[in-house]
């Protein structure tokens, strides 16, 4: 496999600082993760009012469950892939990226028709006030929407950081945050679209994110193009094995 010059090897050379570099991106983009629901929060309760910004927040405890059911797929995908990566096994990374992107792929679309057949339901569940409800299934419906976003960006993101790579992911999430506050308040504060509003802010921002990287994934790092003869002996081996 062909290495990029913005990949760190960790598998020679100083370990301790290679370690540094590589974490510092990662704790900064974890930092940054928090910033959709902080700037929703800021521009829903100071220009729509409490009643909204307790609907947002109660949505976002559910949409954090959500996205870390993926992140967790996708890390221990990630773990397996770097293992490959480093060894220097290009057969086995291809088709485990392969594998990893058809099964959390599909689980996202699952999870995503399910939490809207279930909207209703969560609203119970979590014990929704009746004066918040109508807000609170407002911004959720919306926000669903973002749950593919979500997956393209955590697959390419956990799949960059499997071959050494964390930085271009934070600059992706740092310019998707950046949209995501022009966007809330402009949708908000100037178009006066509620939490609505708020909701389609963090959706484009997560659409941005997600695509942007992927496509630039896809472009830059050929070891993350997959390879059309051993994706398909490899689905076909796959389907085998699940029906017996």
């Amino acid at each position: 496999m062909s290495k990029n010059k913005s990949t760190i090897d960790l598998t020679s050379g100083r370990i301790s600082l290679g370690l540094v570099k590589f974490a510092l991106p990662l704790m900064a983009g974890n930092v940054l993760q928090q910033c959709y629901n902080l700037t929703d929060t800021l521009v829903v309760g100071r220009f729509i009012g409490k009643n909204a910004l307790a609907a947002v927040g109660s949505a976002y405890i559910l949409m954090i469950f959500l996205t870390y059911i993926i992140l967790g797929l996708r890390m221990g995908c990630e773990a397996f892939l770097s293992i490959k990566y480093g060894a220097k096994e290009d057969r086995e990374f291809t088709i485990g990226n392969w594998l990893s992107f058809c099964g959390t792929g599909l689980f996202s679309i699952l999870l995503t028709l399910l939490v809207y057949l279930l909207l209703g339901f969560t609203a119970n569940l979590l014990a929704i006030p009746a004066s918040i409800q109508a807000l609170f299934n407002q911004y959720l419906l919306t926000i669903y929407a973002g749950i593919p976003a979500t997956f393209l960006y955590n697959y390419f993101a956990c799949s960059l950081r499997a071959i050494g790579n964390s930085a271009i992911p934070l600059i992706f999430l740092c310019l998707s945050s950046i949209l995501n506050i022009i966007l809330c308040i402009w949708l908000v504060a100037g178009l006066g679209l509620g939490v609505a509003g708020s909701a389609l802010a963090t959706v484009i921002s997560q659409y941005f994110a997600g695509l942007g990287l992927t496509i630039y994934a896809w472009g830059h790092f050929p070891q993350l193009r997959f390879k059309k003869k051993q994706l398909w002996s490899t689905t076909k081996l796959s389907v085998r094995a699940s029906c017996l």
